[in-house]
């Protein structure tokens, strides 16, 4: 059997991250769905935006790829999705909103803080980096809100409104599991390859890069009314 070549897939791995994003936002299909589908089309919905999430997915992998075994894997994506499901329902449930624009600025700066702090960023301004737990659970929140406003961008109605907010944050939750499946595996696997600690640096280098693109992208959105 023939061994993965990290430098190889590499680049076909960072080509194919953003055009996740092209169906990232709220669509008139979307709203067609949901409207006719009824609670089974949010958690469609709900997944399916999170599977196209490439933001929140290269937060995770920024996440996963700091930590060494699957128990702490397993604690800090369970409070990441504390935090995303507290926003989520919450600020959805009380119509608390924000320009997306914004709201996804900050959650590409988190991209880019993640990519930072993996690179031994905080080391090499000689400052003690933050509790990494703590900032997971603060990032979550902040991912949460993001979903929510886009959750609200929809014409959900007021019939069976809590039921809609759960039946989306299930699809979230569903989506998320099954875009960690592969990530995990891929980090997993490559740890094993002596070309790790380049496959490493390249891939926190390009979450650094992204979450300047994208961070550059939302204000730009947001200045020019987009």
């Amino acid at each position: 059997m023939r061994q993965i070549n990290l430098r190889q897939a590499l680049p076909l791995l960072l080509l194919f991250v953003p055009f996740l994003g092209f169906a990232h936002d709220v669509t008139s299909a979307d709203q067609e769905l949901l409207r006719d589908g009824g609670l089974w089309a949010y958690i469609r919905v709900g997944a399916t935006h999170m599977l196209t999430g490439y933001d929140h997915l290269l937060f995770l992998a920024g996440v996963i790829f700091y930590l060494n075994n699957f128990k702490d894997i397993l604690k800090f994506i369970t409070v990441f999705t504390i935090g995303h499901c507290i926003t989520l329902i919450g600020a959805t449930y009380a119509g608390i909103t924000a320009n997306e624009h914004l709201v996804d600025a900050v959650i590409a700066g988190s991209v880019l803080y993640k990519g930072f702090e993996n690179l031994g960023g905080f080391e090499k301004l000689k400052v003690k980096p933050p509790d990494l737990l703590l900032m997971v659970g603060i990032f979550g929140l902040i991912h949460g809100f993001g979903l929510s406003t886009r959750l609200q961008s929809f014409d959900t109605g007021q019939e069976q409104f809590l039921a809609k907010i759960l039946c989306f944050n299930l699809g979230v939750e569903i989506g998320q599991v099954l875009a960690l499946i592969p990530i995990v595996f891929i980090i997993t696997l490559s740890r094993r390859h002596k070309q790790f600690p380049a496959f490493y640096k390249a891939v926190n280098w390009y979450l650094v890069l992204a979450g300047i693109g994208l961070l550059g992208y939302q204000l730009y959105g947001y200045f020019n009314g987009h």
